[in-house]
């Protein structure tokens, strides 16, 4: 994958991206919004009209999850997509172990050579569907961002958290309405649920449904 020049993509607010991501970790973030906005778009991983706003819509919107994930855990993005929030996250947060979950072959290809261009020695690209992925138990935490509504999270993401774990589902303005509609689920994977919202001055806000599975409870 060719590298690319900071004119490709606009740049950040300085001042904004400041308050999300340490000053150390801007440059890799800037590598990574100019391999979206060239080969990201030239197959069809971003649209042509993200560009302009791939860091208020899309990197600081990831960012902002960050100081969710406890110190040093594992964490799997479910339908990683173009990496969002996966490599975000992996960047930001040198700490954590991400694996990028993702079952299409070209966005799989493309997160490859993002590990690779970026060297992103923590993370881990796997070819998956979420729901037929035999990892139980396996992470700290599960991230998700516009996979499906909520109960379906619940069937696939629960299943792969540890014990004393959390799924962390990155939603819109409709998110309390997702928990609502969830209550059977939630209560079927013996889970509660909250939402949590995050900004910076500057930012557009980030919605998470946190759900937390009760203490001393078995998923399945």
């Amino acid at each position: 994958m060719a590298d690319v020049s900071r004119e490709t993509v606009p740049a950040p607010d300085p001042a904004v991206a400041a308050q999300v991501f340490a000053p150390g970790r801007l440059a890799l973030l800037e590598r990574y919004a100019g391999l979206l906005a060239t080969e990201g778009v030239t197959r069809g991983l971003i649209g042509p009209r993200e560009v302009p706003r791939l860091w208020d819509r899309h990197l600081l919107n990831c960012g902002l999850l960050a100081p969710l994930i406890p110190d040093g855990a594992t964490v799997a993005d479910l339908g990683s997509g173009a990496g969002l929030p996966g490599v975000v996250l992996a960047i930001a947060r040198p700490d954590l172990t991400v694996t990028l979950v993702e079952p299409m072959a070209r966005r799989v290809g493309f997160l490859d050579e993002v590990r690779a261009a970026l060297q992103l020695p923590n993370v881990e690209v796997v070819r998956a569907r979420a729901e037929r992925w035999p990892e139980s138990g396996r992470f700290d935490v599960v991230t998700a961002r516009a996979l499906a509504a909520l109960p379906k999270l619940l069937a696939w993401c629960l299943p792969l958290v540890a014990e004393h774990g959390e799924l962390l589902a990155m939603k819109g303005s409709s998110a309390q309405d997702e928990i609502v509609a969830a209550a059977p689920e939630l209560r079927r994977w013996r889970a509660r649920a909250e939402v949590v919202t995050s900004s910076v001055p500057g930012s557009s806000v980030t919605t998470v449904v946190r759900v937390v599975r009760q203490p001393g409870t078995a998923i399945g």
